[in-house]
Parts: structure tokens; C-alpha cells; sequence
């Protein structure tokens, strides 16, 4: 009788084959159930179409042609996928029983167990940092914090629980002259802008030209600590600077966009909000609140702070969480600092809004004419990019024939530029 070929029976496997077939079957089941089980199936497929395409034999389950090599190669491969999705994940379980059986805690850190971290500790001396786009929530009351509650009346720490805490508006409509004026303005009616009154106010020994125009005068800056010799100039007004201690732009993002425009100008032309300053320095500051920038003379940050409580409060701005926290952080070394009154630069008396200022009674004599300033020295090749270089170089208003005019800033056409 003559023996048939092994090509004649198809998927049988010859007897050798099994004792490979049966553990790659058995051993996965007994672990994993049906996952081990479909993951059997693809071993044993592998290896038959492997086997079958490499020796072109029919290979361990005799298949007839290489095209059935290739079929049983591409099944196996697409069963691994949800084999290998019924598979449990081995070490989970021993992870997850240990750590609950076990009552010593994780060393490493974890969402139940953060490593601690150190608190900074309130001083003044302490470094601000930039502000988050993403602040912490406000109390509930939407006030101050609890640190200010045993302030005393009257001082910047107890008017600071009297804010508001909210976060930051959008600065969408935000324009410095279109919101809060030109500046400097004569708002107080006295015939001198506000930039001369207020280096009036912080410059010692000064000279003026008439009753108004300061020419020159010694100033410690009281960001830095700095000596600067002030000279009315093209090239050195700029070195003093007027700062607004509220920011005119964080101003907008904290609730001046729903004031008057009186208001918005009072509050750009305040005594209370502005300090001469070193130029340089204000430039740094940019529209940073307390909980960006404070003085670098940390001896001065007190007052800076209860300046800028004091101009917020009167204008019924709010604060920030990291800027409340900030300032509190700097009145901790000092909570008898006063606040300002809202009518001048004395100390407030109480952190309650307060009645307005009686009129002040009329001059018994008029104050004498003021004189027209004298004119600066000229200076060759002077040009201005912007009004606003005009201004921080303390040269507005520019008539037709002065040093630095131009059509381009006169922008009605009436030969006196940047008004």
C-alpha cells in the first residue's frame, strides 16, 4: 500500500509538532484565560506561516501554498490586537494590594503624599515674582484676608481689607490718552501742569522759571536711593520721570474701564498716585502690580505699597490675589504704616471712604501773572519718534520753529505739537 504524501494532509501537524503546539496553548490559558488563549492561537499561527514561508514546505500545519502562508501571517498579526487589549497588566495588582496592605507611606511623592515644600516666610525683603495668568481664588467675602483684620484704623494694612479681590479684566480698549488724558494736565487749576507740580513736590533746592516751570533741582530717587542733579532739557529731562504708582494700564485691568473719563483723568493727574523717579527705573516697571515689581530701595517699599493701596481704594479699584498677598507681605514688617488721604499726601485718618474736602476759601489777593518760560537752549538735530518722547523728555508742549517739531506730530495742524 503506498504511504501518502504529507502535502495531502493539509493543517495536520506531524506528531513532533505537538509537544511545541500543546504549551504554547495550555500555559497562556492557565495564566490568562481567553486572553491566553487568543494569544495561543497567535503564537501557533506565527509560527505555522513563518515556518511555512520560510521553508516553502507548508511549514508546521502543512499548508497547501504560500498563499495560505500569508493569510495565516496576516490573521495572526491583526488577533494581537485584541488579545493584547483583554490582557490584564500583571503588576497592577501586587502594586495596588501592597501599598493597601502596607500602613508605611510611599516614598516617592505622590497626589497622597506631596513632598512638602517651605513656605516663604512675610518680609519685605522677599523678591516679588512675575504675575500667574492663572490666579488663586479670591476669599469668599471677595475682600482682604484675614491678616488684615487686626489692623490697626487708618493704617495702608487695614485699608488693603477693605479692596476688593477679583481677577484681571482684559486690556481690549485700553489707549493712555484716549481713557486718562494728556499728559501732564493743569487739573487742580493752580496754572502749572502736574509734572511740575510734582517735581516741585520731591526735588529739593529747585530753580524755577515764572511760578511753575522747574529748571533744575536735587533729587534722591526713592525707587533706588539714587542722587540725580535735575536739569530741564531735550536730552535730561527724561532722566526724571513722573511714575504712576498705580500702573495707568493695570489701573484698566482692574476696574478703571468702568469709571468717568473724569474720574480716569483725576486718577492719571493725582498727587497721591505719582512720584518723580529715576527714569531708568520706571521703565523697568512697566505696568507691573506689587506682586510683579516693587523699589529696589526695599526701605521704601512701605510707602510704595500704601501709596498704591491708598489710590486704589479712593478710586474703588480692586486687586489681584498674587497683589493682595504681596502687599500684605511688605506691610508685615511695617503695619503701622499709614495710608494716604485721598485729597493730598498727609496720612488718612480712617480706611472709610471719606466726604470730600471742604473748598478751600479763595486767595484774598490774585496770584500774580505767570511769567512765559524761558526758552531751552537749542540742539542740533533734535527729532522726536512719538509724543510720548516728548513728554518724557519734559519738552511739550513744541511750537513751529522749536527744536524737534514736526508736521507728523502736530496732528491738527495748528503749528503747537503733542498739546
Amino acid at each position: 500500500m503506498t504511504k501518502t504524501p504529507a502535502v495531502d494532509r493539509p493543517f495536520v501537524p506531524g506528531a513532533w509538532w505537538w509537544f511545541a503546539i500543546v504549551p504554547l496553548l495550555v500555559m497562556p490559558i492557565a495564566i490568562y484565560g481567553f486572553a491566553g488563549a487568543l494569544m495561543g492561537i497567535v503564537t501557533v499561527g506565527l509560527l505555522a506561516s513563518i515556518t511555512a514561508l520560510a521553508t516553502k514546505r507548508g511549514g508546521v500545519f502543512r499548508l497547501p501554498s504560500r498563499a495560505w502562508g500569508w493569510s495565516v501571517l496576516v490573521a495572526s498579526i491583526a488577533l494581537t490586537v485584541p488579545a493584547g487589549a483583554l490582557l490584564p497588566d500583571p503588576p497592577a495588582a501586587p502594586i495596588a494590594a501592597e501599598r493597601e496592605a502596607s500602613p508605611t507611606p510611599d516614598p516617592m511623592p505622590t497626589a497622597e503624599s506631596p513632598s512638602p515644600e517651605p513656605e516663604p516666610t512675610p518680609s519685605a525683603e522677599q523678591t516679588p515674582s512675575e504675575e500667574p495668568t492663572a490666579e488663586p481664588d479670591a476669599p469668599a467675602d471677595g475682600t482682604g484676608s484675614s491678616g488684615t483684620d487686626d489692623a490697626d484704623p487708618g493704617t495702608a494694612l487695614a485699608l488693603l481689607g477693605t479692596l476688593a479681590v477679583k481677577g484681571t479684566a482684559p486690556e481690549t480698549g485700553y489707549d493712555r490718552v484716549g481713557d486718562f488724558g494728556e499728559s501732564w494736565l493743569d487739573v487742580d487749576g493752580n496754572g502749572c501742569d502736574t509734572r511740575n507740580d510734582i517735581l516741585q513736590r520731591d526735588l529739593a533746592n529747585e530753580v524755577l522759571d515764572g511760578a511753575c516751570v522747574v529748571l533744575s533741582g536735587d533729587f534722591v530717587d526713592p525707587y533706588t536711593g539714587a542722587s540725580i542733579d535735575f536739569v530741564r532739557g531735550i536730552d535730561t529731562s527724561r532722566l526724571v520721570q513722573i511714575d504712576h504708582v498705580v500702573a495707568l494700564k493695570d489701573a484698566w485691568r482692574t476696574g478703571a474701564q468702568q469709571l468717568s473719563q473724569e474720574a480716569r483723568i483725576a486718577l492719571a493727574n493725582d498727587p497721591v498716585n505719582l512720584l518723580a523717579s529715576d527714569g531708568s527705573t520706571n521703565a523697568s516697571k512697566g505696568a507691573s502690580n506689587a506682586a510683579s515689581w516693587l523699589p529696589p530701595n526695599r526701605a521704601f517699599r512701605c510707602e510704595y505699597v500704601a501709596r498704591q493701596i491708598s489710590a486704589k481704594a479712593k478710586y474703588g479699584l480692586w486687586v489681584v490675589p498674587p497683589e493682595r498677598d504681596a502687599m500684605e507681605r511688605v506691610l508685615s514688617s511695617c503695619p503701622e504704616q499709614p495710608a494716604f488721604a485721598s485729597a493730598d499726601d498727609g496720612p488718612r485718618v480712617d480706611p472709610t471712604p471719606q466726604a470730600p474736602p471742604a473748598e478751600q476759601p479763595a486767595p484774598q489777593e490774585p496770584a500774580p501773572p505767570r511769567e512765559p518760560a524761558a526758552p531751552e537752549p537749542p540742539a542740533a538735530d533734535v527729532s522726536y519718534e512719538n509724543c510720548t518722547a516728548v513728554r518724557d523728555a519734559g519738552a511739550a508742549p513744541i511750537r513751529t520753529g522749536d527744536p524737534g517739531y514736526s508736521r507728523q506730530l502736530d496732528r491738527d495742524g495748528d503749528g503747537i505739537a503733542c498739546e
